[in-house]
C-alpha cells in the first residue's frame, strides 16, 4: 500500500513534542553558530563584528531538515533500542553532524577539549570551516559518519553495504534531492533487490525534498507526488510522504511515519526470518518535504531566502560591514531561545537531550560507524596449498585468476558472514568461477529455471554498475568487514572519483586516533589492456594505476604479479592489510608460469628482484638491464632476453622483474620504496635500462625521475594504440614486443648500434613477418603463440 498518511498519527505526547523540538532547536542553534561565530557562543552580550568569523563558510540550507530527521531517529532509537546509524547524503549539512554529536556527548568523548559548556561551545563554533579546524562536510573527523559528503551520489550504496550481513542494523540514509539527480544515486534504488531480509539489516531511505540545488530547482521536488510515488513504488518501496513547515504538526507527523516505517521493517524481517513469504517485499521510504533553510531568515535585502536557493549556503553575508545583517543574525539565533536549551554553564539542559539514547546506542557513538572497532581478522587458508606446479620457469601455462578463484572459494567458506566479492557481472568472466562452489550470486528477486548460482544468501555481489559495487564495498568495509572488487581493467575508471573519496577518507582517518583501522579496499583488475583482443580499443586502458598513485603514498599499493603463484602470494598479503587501497592487475588468459611457490613468495616479499635464471650477467656488471612489470610485459621481456642470448651471447644481460610497483619510488617517498643504493645495485647507475611496463610508460619515469640512472631509463608500455587483433599484434602496435625490445637494446648499449645493425634489421623483418601472418591467418604465428623459455 502506498500511503501519504501514516497509520499512526500524533504518537507524541505534549511533553514529547517539547523534548524533540528542544533537541531540534538546540541542534539548529549550534549549526548556525558554527557557520558564523568566533566568540560569544551563548549570546550573553549583543553580537559585535569581532564575534563573527572573517570568512563565512558552510551550508545552512539542508541543515535544519537534517537536524529534524536526526532528532526523530534518536528518539526512536531510545524508544526501541534499535541498532541504527545514519548517513547524510547532503554532505553540505556538515554543521548538523557536528552539532548533534556534541549534543549527544559523543563529540566531547572523542575530543575532550571540546567540552559541553560555554567554552567547549566556543571551540566547537570556532573550529568549523576554520584553518586548523574541521571541514564543512560530514567528514571523517565527525563521530557517527561513514559517508563523506564532499561528493554526492553514494549515500544509498554506502548504506546498503553497511547492512549486508548486519541483520540487526538499520541504516537511515538521507538522500538530498540534488543528490538524487546524480547517476550513481538514481541507480542505487536497485540495491534493495540484493538485500536478504533473513540475514541482512535494513536501509530506510529518507528522501529530503527542500526544492533547490545551489542555484536552481531540483527535479524530484517539482515532480507531482503521484508520479514520484509511482517511481519509488516501481523501485520496490512503499513511500510515506510528509510535508510542511509548522514544527508542532511536523514533529507529530514525522513521529508517526517513522514509527510505522520501523514497524514495517521489523514485521517484514520477522516474516521472512520465520519462514514466511518473501515474494512481495516492499521496503518503506520516507519522502520529507521541508523549506530550504527552514527556520532561517525569511527575507534578506528585500529578497526571499527561506524556501529558495538563496538559503543554500550563507543566508547573511558581510556581517562585519553590514550592521543590519548582524542584527538579523542575532535575531535569528535568539529565535531558537538558547536560554531554554543551555544552562548557565552552557551545557544542554536535561530536557533538551532527554531523547538521546544511552552509550553506544547513540547514533553518533554507534560502533558500526567506526568499523575498525568491530573488525575481525579473516580466517585465511594457506595460500601455498593452491600453488600451481612449475617444473621449470616459463615452460607451462596457467590461468592465474583461476588459481586465485580456488583460494577465494575457501576464503568465502571460512568467513561466511564478513567477506564478500563484488563485481559488475564479471566474476566468471575473470575466471573466479570456483567461488560458486561455495556460494551464489546475491539475488532476492524472482528466479527462472535458466538462472544459475543465484540465491538470496549469495555472497557474490554482481550488478552491472561499478558505482554500486564500489559503494557497497566501501560501506561493507567501513562497518568492519572485508571484501574484494574484481573488474575489467578499462572500466574501473568509472569509479575514479569514488576511489578518490575513499582514499581521502583513509588518509584523514590515519590521523584520527579514535578511528580504528579498517580492512583494505582490494581491487583485482583482470581482462586487462593486453588481452582485450576480442573487445578491442574501447576495452584497452591501463590508466587506473596512474590515477591511483596520485594519492598519499601511505595509502596506495599497486601490484603486478607476473604469474599464478605470485598472484596467490599477493592476494594473501592484500587480504590481511588495513587502511590501504590495493590494486592488483593479473591476466585471466592461459599464460606462462615462472616461479614455484617458494620462489614466488620470496619474490613478492622483495617486491622486485633479479631473475638469475633469465640473466646472463653471471653476477658481474651487466651491459644492459631488462626490466619488466606485468604478466605480458614479463613474457615479452623474457622472449627478448632469449633472442639476445641466442644472437648476442657475449652481451651481459640482467633481468629484473617488479611485482610491487611502489618499490621503484625512493624510500623517503613511499613506505615500500627502496633506497638509492638498493636501486643502483639492481638497475645500475650508468647502464641502459629497457623497461617493459604494463601501463602508460611515463608512469615509470614519474616514479623514478630522482634516481641516478634515470637518464638511462627507456620505457615501453601502452601508447594508446589498440584494436580488435591478436595478442602479439597488440604488443607490436604499442612497440612492447620482444623484437622491439631487442632493437632498443641495440640502440642504447654503447657500441652495439654498428656491430649489431644486421640483427636490428632482422628484428624489424621479424615484426613485419608476424604482422603479415596475423593478417593472413587471424592468429599469431606458432613460434610466437607457443613460445616457451628454454633453459
Amino acid at each position: 500500500m502506498t500511503s501519504t498518511e501514516p497509520r499512526v498519527r500524533d504518537s507524541l505526547t505534549q511533553d514529547e513534542v517539547r523534548q524533540v523540538d528542544m533537541y531540534w532547536r538546540a541542534a539548529n542553534y549550534l549549526s548556525v553558530g558554527q557557520i558564523y561565530l568566533l566568540d560569544n557562543p551563548l549570546l550573553r552580550e549583543p553580537l559585535r563584528p569581532e564575534h563573527i568569523k572573517p570568512r563565512l563558510l558552510g551550508h545552512w540550507g539542508t541543515t535544519p531538515g537534517l537536524n529534524f530527521v536526526y532528532a526523530h531517529l534518536q528518539r526512536q532509537v531510545k524508544k526501541r533500542g534499535t541498532d541504527a546509524i545514519w548517513l547524510m547524503g547532503p554532505g553540505h549539512g556538515g554543521p548538523s553532524g557536528v552539532a548533534t554529536a556534541w549534543l549527544d556527548g559523543t563529540y566531547t568523548e572523542v575530543y575532550p577539549e571540546v567540552t559541553q559548556d560555554a567554552e567547549g561551545m566556543r571551540k566547537l563554533f570556532r573550529q568549523f570551516s576554520f584553518p586548523g579546524g574541521v571541514p564543512s562536510h560530514y567528514a571523517p573527523e565527525t563521530p557517527g559518519s561513514i559517508h563523506e559528503g564532499g561528493e554526492l551520489g553514494y549515500v544509498l550504496s554506502h548504506a546498503y553495504g553497511a547492512v549486508f550481513d548486519n541483520p540487526g542494523l538499520v541504516a537511515a540514509a538521507v538522500v538530498g534531492d540534488g543528490e538524487a539527480e546524480t547517476g550513481p544515486l538514481a541507480n542505487s534504488w536497485l540495491s534493495n533487490k540484493f538485500v536478504n531480509p533473513d540475514t541482512d539489516g535494513a536501509v530506510l531511505p529518507i528522501l529530503h525534498l527542500n526544492g533547490y540545488k545551489i542555484a536552481g530547482p531540483t527535479v524530484l521536488a517539482r515532480m507531482p507526488e503521484s508520479e514520484l510515488a509511482a517511481l519509488l513504488e516501481g523501485y520496490g518501496h512503499r513511500p510515506f510522504f510528509i510535508a510542511g513547515d509548522d514544527p508542532g504538526s511536523m514533529h507529530r507527523e514525522m513521529a508517526g511515519i517513522l514509527d510505522t516505517a520501523l514497524d514495517e521493517i521489523a514485521a517484514l524481517q520477522d516474516r521472512v526470518r520465520s519462514g514466511g513469504d518473501r515474494t512481495d517485499v516492499k521496503w518503506p521510504v520516507i519522502v520529507l518535504r521541508t523549506p530550504k533553510g527552514w527556520t532561517g531568515p525569511d527575507e534578506v535585502d528585500g529578497l526571499p531566502v527561506e524556501g529558495t536557493w538563496r538559503a543554500h549556503q550563507v543566508p547573511l553575508a558581510q556581517m562585519r560591514e553590514n550592521p543590519e545583517h548582524l542584527r538579523m543574525l542575532e535575531e535569528w539565533m535568539r529565535s531558537y531561545r538558547p536560554e531554554e536549551l543551555f544552562d548557565s554553564d552552557g551545557a544542554p539542559v536535561d530536557e533538551a537531550v532527554r531523547i538521546v539514547p544511552p552509550g553506544p546506542l547513540r547514533i553518533s557513538a554507534n560502533p558500526h560507524a567506526n568499523g575498525g572497532l568491530l573488525l575481525k581478522d579473516l580466517t585465511l587458508p594457506d595460500f601455498r596449498d593452491y600453488a600451481v606446479e612449475v617444473p621449470a620457469p616459463g615452460t607451462v601455462k596457467h590461468e592465474a585468476t583461476r588459481a586465485l578463484g580456488a583460494l577465494l572459494r575457501d576464503v568465502v567458506r571460512l568467513n561466511p558472514d564478513d567477506f564478500r566479492i563484488f563485481g559488475p557481472d564479471e566474476t566468471a568472466s575473470n575466471r573466479l568461477n570456483a567461488v560458486f562452489d561455495a556460494t551464489d550470486r546475491a539475488w532476492d528477486e524472482r528466479l527462472l529455471p535458466t538462472d544459475e548460482h543465484m540465491a538470496p544468501d549469495g555472497r557474490v555481489m554482481e550488478v552491472l554498475s561499478e558505482h554500486l559495487c564500489q559503494g557497497w564495498l566501501e560501506g561493507y568495509l567501513l562497518t568492519g568487514r572485508h571484501g574484494l572488487f574484481n573488474s575489467y581493467e578499462a572500466f574501473i575508471h568509472i569509479v575514479d572519483s569514488m576511489f578518490n573519496q575513499h582514499a581521502k577518507w583513509l588518509k584523514t582517518t590515519r590521523t584520527i586516533p579514535w578511528r580504528r583501522p579498517i580492512a583494505s579496499l582490494n581491487y583485482l583488475l583482470s581482462s586487462h589492456v593486453w588481452r582485450q583482443d576480442h573487445n578491442g580499443f574501447s576495452h584497452q586502458d591501463p590508466g587506473f594505476i596512474d590515477h591511483v598513485v596520485n594519492k598519499k603514498p601511505e595509502i596506495i599499493r599497486v601490484y603486478l604479479p607476473p604469474d599464478a603463484n605470485t598472484l596467490l602470494a599477493t592476494a594473501d598479503h592484500c587480504l590481511r592489510m588495513r587502511d590501504t587501497v590495493n590494486v592488483v592487475i593479473a591476466g585471466k588468459q592461459p599464460a606462462l608460469s615462472y616461479l614455484d611457490m617458494d620462489q614466488a613468495l620470496a619474490h613478492c616479499i622483495r617486491g622486485l628482484g633479479i631473475w638469475g635464471w633469465a640473466s646472463s650477467d653471471d653476477g658481474a656488471e651487466p651491459d644492459v638491464v631488462l626490466a619488466c612489470a606485468g604478466d605480458v610485459p614479463t613474457m615479452e621481456t623474457l622472449a627478448a632476453a632469449d633472442l639476445l642470448r641466442t644472437h648476442l651471447p657475449e652481451l651481459r644481460v640482467r633481468l629484473v622483474n617488479v611485482v610491487d610497483l611502489m618499490r621503484l619510488q625512493p624510500a623517503e617517498e613511499h613506505p615500500h620504496g627502496i633506497t638509492d643504493r638498493e636501486f643502483d645495485a639492481l638497475f645500475t647507475p650508468d647502464k641502459p635500462i629497457i623497461f617493459a611496463f604494463h601501463g602508460y610508460p611515463w608512469l615509470i619515469h614519474r616514479l623514478t625521475y630522482r634516481r641516478r640512472g634515470h637518464d638511462n631509463l627507456h620505457v615501453r608500455g601502452y601508447i594508446e594504440e589498440g584494436t580488435t587483433t591478436t595478442p602479439f599484434d597488440m604488443v607490436m602496435l604499442n612497440h612492447l614486443d620482444r623484437f622491439h625490445l631487442v632493437m632498443d637494446v641495440i640502440d642504447h648499449v654503447p657500441g652495439l648500434a654498428v656491430r649489431a645493425a644486421h640483427l636490428k634489421q632482422q628484428m624489424d623483418d621479424a615484426r613485419l613477418r608476424c604482422r603479415a601472418y596475423t593478417r593472413e591467418h587471424g592468429d599469431d604465428a606458432p613460434e610466437i603463440r607457443d613460445w616457451t623459455w628454454q633453459a
